[in-house]
Formats: C-alpha cells, sequence, structure tokens
C-alpha cells in the first residue's frame, strides 16, 4: 500500500502533462486544417515521366 502514495502522484503528473501538451497543441494549431494532409497524401502533383519509345 505505500507504493501508492508515489504511484498516485506520478499518475497525476503523467496525466496534467498529456493534458498540457494537447493544450499546447491547441493553441499552436495542429488541428487548424483537418482537410488539407488528407487530400495532400492522395493527390498526384506531377505526372510521372514518360520514357521515349525504345529504338528498333
Amino acid at each position: 500500500m505505500e507504493i501508492l502514495v508515489i504511484l498516485v502522484p506520478l499518475a497525476l503528473m503523467l496525466g496534467g502533462a498529456g493534458l498540457a501538451a494537447f493544450l499546447w497543441s491547441l493553441r499552436s494549431g495542429q488541428y487548424d486544417d483537418l482537410d488539407g494532409a488528407a487530400w495532400r497524401a492522395i493527390a498526384d502533383d506531377e505526372p510521372p515521366p514518360q520514357k521515349p519509345p525504345a529504338k528498333r
């Protein structure tokens, strides 16, 4: 039972650190454009280069 004296404050500190990191990401604009990254991942930027036909 003495271990709870260490584990409970440790869990509260880790939870607070996670909450602080989440709030920081909200303030820094990490979630402003949710659809942009998804469309950039599947969008074709340039067509692939065409190889010239082989000569015989």
